[in-house]
Order: structure tokens, then C-alpha cells, then sequence
């Protein structure tokens, strides 16, 4: 979805600058086999506003710049399955470790049986679902990605966590090769 709102993003490539460029997701469209259900947690354990119905979504509103719309389907769907084309969980962010901590204990409270804290190497995460068969995820934006190579590197190699180094030559053979093209006006 197109928006006017948030910051121009610092990047240009060729003769899209900053002020046309792509800022970042709009939001997403949760599929519920409980709608009501989802949007009670949205609104009243994850503190989104709920903006109102249109046809047949209900839409809610996070304070981010980015990402902040999320549209929940008022019809309820059979669970879906794991393929191309589908998304495995939603993430929102936590701050830092002590805001992840804060969601955990909160997320406990209200019998949402939280994952311990799991440290993904780049940031550190909770998974819980609901009741609409959502899952969600909680994650911390540090330390990032940059905590193994230098931010001018990013992309240029798979890096793994430790915990699949192991897997490296069958990951590396299942991923399909990605050619970037570089445009004559950003060449050097």
C-alpha cells in the first residue's frame, strides 16, 4: 500500500532517489481461524488501536513508522499449510532486552505460554500464538546484523548463526542464485 507518512528512506539506486523510494512495509493481513480472537490480542495485550471496519476487515494501528497497519480478515479461515506463498509467523519489536523481558512476563500473565527467551544470534526472540492459530514473535532489533560483518559487507555472503554451520552446503545448495544488476548510471 502507498503512504505519504514516515521518513524518506536514505537510499538511491540509479534515477529512484530518496524522495520516490520504497520506506518499507505498509503492514499485513492476518488470516484468523478466530478473528475476534486475534483482534483481542492486538488491541488489548499488543496495544494496537483499533482504527475501525471496512467491508470485511477490521483494521488496527501500531505507534511504529513502518509496518503499523494490520488488517485482520473478519472472516474465519481453516488453518493454513505450510508451502510457497504463505507466511510462517509475524514479528514485532521489542526495544531491547529488558522490553522483551517486560512482553514475556506479560505475555505469562495472560496464559499466552511464551517461549523462553531464544538468543537468533542477530537478535533475541518470543514466540507465542493465539487463539485465531497465529503465530507471533517478539524480537529485539540488537544486536543486528552487523554483529559478524561490517554493514558495507551485508549481502555479499550467507552468514549463518553457529547453530547452522553445520547445515551450510545443504542450505547453500537449496537457495536459488540471486543475481543483482547494476544499472550503467551506478557504476563506477
Amino acid at each position: 500500500m502507498e503512504r505519504n507518512e514516515g521518513p524518506h528512506n536514505n537510499w538511491s539506486f540509479g534515477e529512484v532517489d530518496s524522495e520516490v523510494a520504497i520506506k518499507g512495509f505498509g503492514g499485513a493481513i492476518l488470516i484468523s481461524t478466530q478473528p475476534n480472537k486475534t483482534a483481542n490480542v492486538l488491541e488489548n495485550v499488543l496495544g494496537l488501536e483499533c482504527l475501525g471496519q471496512e467491508a470485511s476487515f477490521l483494521r488496527f494501528k501500531s505507534d511504529g513508522q513502518f509496518g503499523n497497519t494490520i488488517d485482520i480478515k473478519l472472516t474465519p479461515s481453516v488453518r493454513g499449510l505450510k508451502g510457497a506463498g504463505t507466511v510462517h509467523h509475524i514479528a514485532w519489536r521489542a526495544k531491547d532486552d529488558q522490553d522483551l523481558l517486560r512482553w514475556r512476563t506479560l505475555l505469562q500473565d495472560k496464559e499466552y505460554y511464551p517461549t523462553e527467551i531464544r538468543d537468533r544470534n542477530y537478535f533475541k526472540a518470543v514466540y507465542f500464538h493465539e487463539q485465531g492459530g497465529i503465530l507471533f514473535e517478539i524480537a529485539t532489533d540488537p544486536p543486528g546484523f552487523s554483529v559478524d560483518e561490517a554493514v558495507a559487507d551485508l549481502g555479499n555472503k550467507l552468514m549463518l548463526p553457529s547453530w547452522l554451520e553445520p547445515k551450510r552446503e545443504e542450505l547453500e545448495e537449496a537457495l536459488p542464485t540471486v543475481e543483482v544488476r547494476v544499472l550503467e548510471g551506478d557504476q563506477s
